[in-house]
């Protein structure tokens, strides 16, 4: 009797080394099966054809023989409710309706960027700074976009395009490229790639075609080189300057004349005033909102032109004779400026020059 129970006792301790050791290997198989198992459906991809009824054949036995195996490490971790008590925290289909019923159904629309223009119908109450934050733009954005747009006012009913993004939406011009277009509108390259719905010729070169509309995000609008007669100049006389050009005004430059911008750039947020670079007469005064903004023309009657942009106020007539470092203006930010600055440009005989060779 003592005989049985040992036996009985023996058996019951290898039965219970056998689960735990059983359980630990199961598991490092499961962790190592876990870890390479990527391996595992890489080639069976790579090989579904080939090897599709035999990987179902065997993929139904291993979940089989896994079941067997894992079925009381999974009572034993996880033990079985009883059904009293399942029913008692059951919880009936129709209480679940109920409850949604009761409650509000909320749509999340996600916010995609705008592939066309549209066309709006100013209405009452709308103002170029209501209609730009209802459509994510900027009011210079919209001014661009529509030449019927003059000053700040609109009128009910009146329809203006509202472009896809704060920028430029232009027609390409035969020869331009990405890279000369983003230097036209002071953008960067990649903005304009980055938009979505630009298409291209050649998407490994980004080719354009002459004609095709283009979107460019966050361009701004060039400066227009000022328009005035060479009669005009011809009829107002000049006094002869002495060719030495003083600066214009007090500031830090904040751009240097380059290929494409050949001018100097002096901010000062005092908003100091302008002096004439050299004596001569005024043969333009012109008050923008785009471009050079407010600007005056000298003409020193030796050949030279001097150019002074974004003035806030002008104090100068066409025709007026100026000596050197006269007064003509205040600096200011009109046109297309980002901040308080003159824009200051030398030409001879009509063509721009380093204003940096000059001034003294």
């Amino acid at each position: 009797m003592d005989n049985l129970r040992v036996t009985i006792k023996d058996f019951i301790d290898f039965c219970k080394y056998f689960y735990r050791y059983a359980k630990k290997k199961l598991n490092r198989w499961w962790i190592i099966f876990e870890t390479n198992k990527d391996i595992l459906v890489d080639l069976l991809i790579a090989k579904r054809g080939t090897y599709q009824r035999p990987f179902l054949h065997t993929s139904v036995m291993i979940i089989i023989i896994v079941g067997i195996v894992a079925l009381p490490v999974i009572i034993n971790t996880y033990p079985t409710q009883a059904a009293a008590d399942v029913l008692q925290n059951y919880t009936p289909s129709s209480a679940i309706l109920t409850t949604l019923d009761n409650q509000e159904t909320l749509t999340q629309v996600s916010e995609k960027p705008r592939d066309t223009i549209i066309a709006y119908k100013v209405e009452d109450g709308d103002t170029l700074a209501k209609i730009a934050e209802k459509f994510d733009v900027t009011v210079d954005t919209l001014k661009w976009a529509n030449a019927s747009i003059k000053g700040e006012k609109l009128t009910i009913g009146q329809e203006i395009s509202i472009p896809p993004v704060t920028g430029m939406v232009i027609k390409v011009q035969k020869g331009e490229t990405i890279y000369s277009i983003a230097k036209k509108y002071k953008t960067d390259p990649q903005q304009i790639l980055n938009y979505p719905f630009n298409d291209y010729a050649d998407l490994d070169t980004f080719a354009l075609v002459a004609g095709q509309t283009l979107v460019v995000p966050n361009g701004v609008m060039p400066e227009a080189a000022p328009v005035y007669s060479p009669m005009t100049i011809a009829q107002v006389g000049t006094i002869p300057g002495s060719g030495l050009f003083m600066w214009p005004t007090q500031g830090a430059i904040t751009q240097r004349p380059v290929s494409y911008h050949m001018a100097v750039d002096i901010a000062n947020s005092s908003l100091p005033p302008i002096m004439a670079a050299d004596a001569g007469k005024v043969i333009l005064v012109e008050y923008g909102r785009y471009g050079y903004g407010h600007h005056v023309i000298i003409d020193h009657g030796n050949g030279y032109q001097t150019l002074y942009g974004h003035m806030s106020e002008i104090f100068v007539s066409p025709g007026q004779a100026v000596s050197k470092a006269s007064v003509i203006g205040k600096m200011g930010s009109t046109g297309n400026s980002s901040g308080s600055h003159l824009h200051f440009e030398i030409r001879k005989n009509g063509t721009l020059l380093n204003p940096l060779g000059f001034l003294k």
